[in-house]
């Protein structure tokens, strides 16, 4: 049976581990490296998904946890599946839940058979399993699906995390038998082990024994500096197949999705570009910009001069500043737009730059530009 997700390596630079690829879906094959959008309730916030097709998106995500909660897994299925529930026909990829539920912290009980907690819009009991996870994630029809891992805090103690990377494999293994449509959704593996070394590769090898289709790199981006992630990636990338795509959760800042790249990564997410933008945030090619400042109140320049996105070809700093000043909903949809085309068009250049060889002096360039070298620089 041909697996539903497959992935095809076009090109490595020559002075890096960056890969430049082809993620292919049931519904449709995709660029990589790639960023993809993040839309928590099947949507992403104030974004169509025709503003998303228009801006080069072709992965986004939803997610389990809350459309388990709201609307229920069932009433998608009965919709015909997220694709048609939310009217985007290109690629989606839902995460298992897990994470949601181990931030809940003193509202639930980790058990072998899952995790027990209480639903914090009504106080009802829940229970997520192996098991339940993947049914979930079947009934609501994404391209690709994550395994449930369990999500330890990075600085924990080796045996610790010793345990939750041998859990992390069980529940695997078990999600792995549960799936039900393997030949239209394709289930990751999730590589958890903190900052160990060897409890990465302990997790790598008991996760491809199994042969998913794809693998995602958890556990980083929870707190620890850029400086260890990248660490961790140096060590752990290398260890996943070549021919089976490689997925770093939750990174979406511009200085660690070229990092990710230089390091063997294909797939990045993150609710970063989004968030920020509706609180007034914007990224630009001269590092981060907070329209919300006095200083733009007269300024009639659009967002980024290097920017050719709808946002900056048709409106002005000076009226982004006001729409927020104003609470107006319209600017946090300016924004929005703007931070992810400049996300997306920047794995574009991501692409072009190692099909040249030319990763590292891309790499220069933007780390010059958005001030990521000089001393106490504010990055996004």
């Amino acid at each position: 049976m041909e697996p539903a997700i497959k992935y095809r390596l076009i090109k490595k630079d020559k002075h890096t581990g960056a890969r430049l690829g082809e993620l292919i879906t049931p519904h449709g094959t995709f660029p990589t490296p790639m960023f993809m959008p993040v839309g928590t309730n099947a949507t992403v916030k104030s974004m169509a998904p025709e503003e998303l097709d228009e801006m080069g998106a072709g992965v986004i995500l939803a997610n389990t946890y809350h459309m388990w909660l709201q609307p229920g897994e069932s009433l998608v299925k009965e919709a015909g599946g997220l694709h048609k529930f939310m009217n985007w026909d290109k690629g989606i990829l839902t995460d298992s839940g897990g994470f949601q539920v181990f931030s809940l912290a003193e509202n639930r009980k980790l058990t072998e058979e899952g995790v027990h907690f209480r639903n914090p819009a009504n106080g009802d009991k829940m229970f997520l399993s192996p098991e339940k996870a993947i049914q979930i994630e079947n009934d609501l029809g994404p391209d690709i699906m994550m395994s449930l891992d369990e999500c330890p805090p990075y600085f924990e103690t080796y045996d610790y995390i010793k345990n939750s990377v041998e859990r992390t494999s069980r529940w695997a293994e078990r999600g792995l038998r549960a799936h039900q449509n393997p030949e239209t959704q394709g289930l990751f593996g999730i590589v958890q082990g903190a900052g160990f070394e060897d409890l990465r590769k302990q997790s790598v090898q008991d996760l491809t024994s199994l042969d998913f289709p794809g693998y995602s790199i958890g556990g980083l981006s929870v707190g620890e500096p850029k400086e260890e992630m990248n660490r961790v990636l140096e060590f752990t990338t290398p260890m996943l197949p070549e021919d089976k795509p490689r997925y770093l959760m939750g990174v979406g800042s511009a200085d660690s999705l070229i990092d990710g790249v230089i390091r063997g990564v294909d797939m990045f997410d993150c609710v970063l570009p989004t968030r920020i933008a509706r609180k007034g945030t914007l990224m630009t090619s001269h590092g981060r910009l907070v329209v919300k400042n006095a200083a733009y109140a007269h300024d009639f320049s659009p967002v980024d001069d290097n920017c050719n996105c709808y946002t900056c070809r048709n409106y002005t700093r000076a009226y982004l500043r006001h729409l927020f000043k104003a609470d107006e909903i319209f600017g946090m949809r300016l924004a929005s737009y703007h931070n992810l085309y400049f996300l997306l068009n920047l794995m574009k250049r991501v692409r072009e730059a190692i099909m040249n060889d030319q990763l590292l002096e891309l790499r220069e360039e933007v780390f010059e530009s958005y001030g990521y070298n000089l001393p106490n620089a504010k990055n996004f």
